[in-house]
């Protein structure tokens, strides 16, 4: 049979930010693409190829597919589900429609039912499938354990050279907020990646650093990510309080980093914390975790799923005081970091990476293609 201008699996991204949602469909489609045609319709200009029209979608859509007799409609948000069920149970094409539920809550009774309308839901943790009607399986997020992966040479060496020690004035991207020049040698870095504001718990971080950083020259912490304008004024609190603690060099704010940017800070710091307060699924462990980093994290999201005292520590959610307990043993030993490293990447490359879950969503098409 010719190949048709539309394939059986069509991913929808409806959305113009690029956002969480649209960062794990741009990991996620090389992977599935590299054993299925898939089409991507998208709004969001990820750039990844294959993008269909919506005329395609109408012209070839009552078309019989390649392979089975229905094609799939994969939806991760609302509009996309929506657009999904208005081809396949108002203009009767032959779609089945999959959605992937992250949410941290429970959804209003007509976001439920139309997720109900969904043929196959997947949900991206035990703690979201919580909260649905019903789903199909539990498939984690993966991620690009070839990608995220550890530095070929020491952490120390790489945030010597990173600009934020010694007496040159640091060199950082064009967003950062670092406006002085570092005066310490520090050799251990702690990282935080993700939005500013409070959900993410930036308030946690640097209050914990603030009461850790003093007895502990020999680290200091770096926070990555987008503040937008409502958030300005509870980051232009915090970055008061490291003044006033004298930690302004040694808490460093770097802006909102390219993906290749962050990449490298998570090979140059030595622990990562994600602090959230609310989260979706949250795929800043796992990353750091591909990366040689141990983390320590809140409850939000998958994150009680995925870690344990083999690969980092738990704290109790929104509980600085807690978080500055376990955080602390890493300070007073970082010998801990070394430790625990290599035990993260294990565990991401075996558990955790983007192909596994590639080939867990592969078979949720095929089921419903038959």
């Amino acid at each position: 049979m010719p190949s048709l201008p539309l394939a059986d699996i069509v991913v929808a991204n409806i959305h113009r930010r690029y956002t969480g949602v649209s960062a794990t469909v741009r990991a996620l489609m090389p992977h599935l693409r590299a054993q299925r045609q898939v089409d991507l319709f998208d709004t969001g200009r990820l750039e990844l190829g294959g993008e269909i029209s919506f005329f395609t979608l109408l012209r070839w859509g009552w078309s019989h597919p390649s392979e089975g007799p229905y094609r799939i409609w994969h939806a991760r948000r609302d509009v996309e589900i929506l657009l999904g069920v208005f081809l396949r149970s108002v203009l009767r094409q032959p779609w089945k429609v999959v959605f992937t539920s992250a949410a941290p809550k429970r959804h209003g009774p007509v976001l439920r039912w139309i997720i109900n309308r969904s043929d196959a839901i997947i949900a991206t943790s035990a703690k979201a499938a919580s909260f649905l009607d019903w789903h199909t399986v539990v498939v984690h997020h993966g991620v690009d354990t070839q990608w995220f992966c550890p530095p070929k040479e020491p952490r120390e060496q790489r945030l010597q050279r990173s600009g934020l020690v010694g007496e040159s004035e640091p060199q950082v991207e064009k967003k950062s907020h670092v406006t002085h020049a570092a005066r310490i040698w520090p050799s251990y870095a702690v990282g935080q990646f993700g939005r500013i504001r409070y959900s993410k718990g930036t308030d946690l971080f640097v209050h914990a650093l603030i009461q850790l950083l003093p007895k502990h020259p020999e680290f200091m912490a770096v926070i990555s990510g987008l503040c937008q304008e409502e958030d300005q004024a509870y980051l232009d609190g915090l970055k008061g309080d490291i003044e006033k603690a004298g930690l302004t060099n040694r808490i460093v704010f770097l802006g909102d980093l390219t993906p290749e940017v962050i990449r490298g800070w998570y090979q140059t710091v030595s622990l990562v914390v994600a602090a959230s307060r609310s989260e979706g699924f949250g795929l800043t462990p796992l990353e750091a975790m591909a990366s040689g980093c141990p983390v320590v994290a809140s409850h939000a999201g998958i994150w009680p799923e995925v870690l344990d005292e083999q690969v980092g520590s738990l704290f109790q959610t929104g509980n600085l005081a807690d978080l500055v307990e376990k955080l602390r043993p890493y300070l007073e030993e970082p010998a801990l970091l070394l430790k625990k490293a290599g035990q993260a990447q294990d565990r991401a490359v075996m558990k955790h990476s983007i192909a596994s879950e590639a080939q867990e969503v592969l078979k949720v098409y095929d089921a419903c293609q038959q």
